[in-house]
């Protein structure tokens, strides 16, 4: 089969034919029809994530299906030990010795990947196959940042990429108001929140036109927690949810004062996929998606990293002939 390989931090991904896989007990054997470009497979080729192995296969976005035909979606959580406090405690996110696709476990960034059945999930029928990716990290982990921010009115988004675009569409079903941050004069990416349903849209150097109740950050920028504790009312809270991120700067106590508080979102636990695997069935969202072919991985990965996509990158399983292209 063929795959797109992380050889070394670093470096291009590289296209290489690999023996099938071969799942083991527990595991299923998953033909991809579609796998999701996160940003957080930019950390990896970039080797910000020091417990991943190398060489591997990213991808943690992917939809595919059994050799029965069910469709299933393969998230990052990937495998947990069922046995330390963390996993007792439904905080299975937090094990110490859990394994992530696409960073301890090949991912799909390939033709075929295989998974442990219990970590799999299901996908809502309304989505096809390139829509429900993003659904399984952008989605699953813009939904568990919201979780964090209870009963929070006017909540705004840090960097609107893919997770934010799907999270402002279920804010504001459940009546919240939505404020959208962006690159300084990203017009266009402004103009794209605005149409996902964000009531406000404006550079992250701006102040929102009212007091937050709680800020989530999704931009792997430091310097936006700051920012997003300006913008909070007393009580408020940031929530960071990326899973790399540059240094915060010092700032003065009274930022922090007023029981504002900071807290990061961690991976996901299966009850997350549930929950929002639900909701996401419920709701017509807009998934913005632009297609590229396996091979062209590193052109997706490039194209997130300069901000020129709207929504997500979505690869699809089936190599062209074309020789690969784009530098990550």
């Amino acid at each position: 089969m063929n795959a797109m390989r992380a050889a070394a931090p670093g470096g291009l991904l590289q296209l290489a034919e690999l023996p099938m896989p071969e799942p083991t007990g527990g595991q299923v054997l998953v033909k991809v029809s579609a796998c999701g470009v996160c940003r957080t497979d930019l950390h990896l080729v970039d080797g910000e994530l020091t417990a991943c192995r190398y060489p591997v296969t990213p991808g943690h976005e992917i939809v595919g299906r059994l050799e029965s035909g069910r469709r299933v979606g393969v998230p990052w959580l990937g495998w947990t030990c069922g046995e330390c406090d963390y996993c007792r405690s439904g905080r299975e996110n937090l094990c110490a010795e859990a394994r992530f696709t696409g960073c301890h476990l090949d991912g799909g960034y390939a033709e075929y990947v295989v998974a442990d059945e219990r970590y799999c999930l299901p996908i809502p029928e309304r989505y096809s196959d390139a829509q429900a990716a993003p659904l399984l990290c952008a989605g699953l982990i813009g939904y568990r940042c919201y979780a964090r921010c209870e009963g929070a009115q006017a909540i705004g988004l840090y960097g609107f990429g893919a997770a934010a675009h799907i999270l402002a569409q279920v804010a504001r079903a459940d009546g919240r108001t939505v404020f959208a941050f962006t690159r300084e004069k990203d017009i266009e990416g402004q103009r794209f929140a605005l149409a996902c349903g964000a009531h406000w849209a404006g550079d992250s150097t701006q102040a929102p036109p009212e007091p937050l109740d709680a800020a989530i950050v999704f931009a792997p920028l430091g310097s936006l927690v700051v920012g997003a504790l300006k913008a909070v009312k007393k009580g408020g809270r940031v929530v960071c949810g990326g899973i790399h991120m540059s240094d915060i700067p010092s700032f003065p106590y009274s930022l922090l004062w007023g029981e504002r508080r900071i807290e990061s979102v961690a991976n996901l636990t299966r009850a997350d996929g549930e929950r929002f695997m639900q909701i996401a069935a419920t709701l017509a969202l807009r998934i913005a998606v632009t297609e590229y072919p396996l091979e062209e991985a590193n052109r997706a990965l490039a194209d997130l990293r300069a901000g020129r996509l709207e929504g997500a990158a979505v690869l699809s399983a089936v190599a062209s002939s074309r020789p690969p292209s784009g530098r990550a």
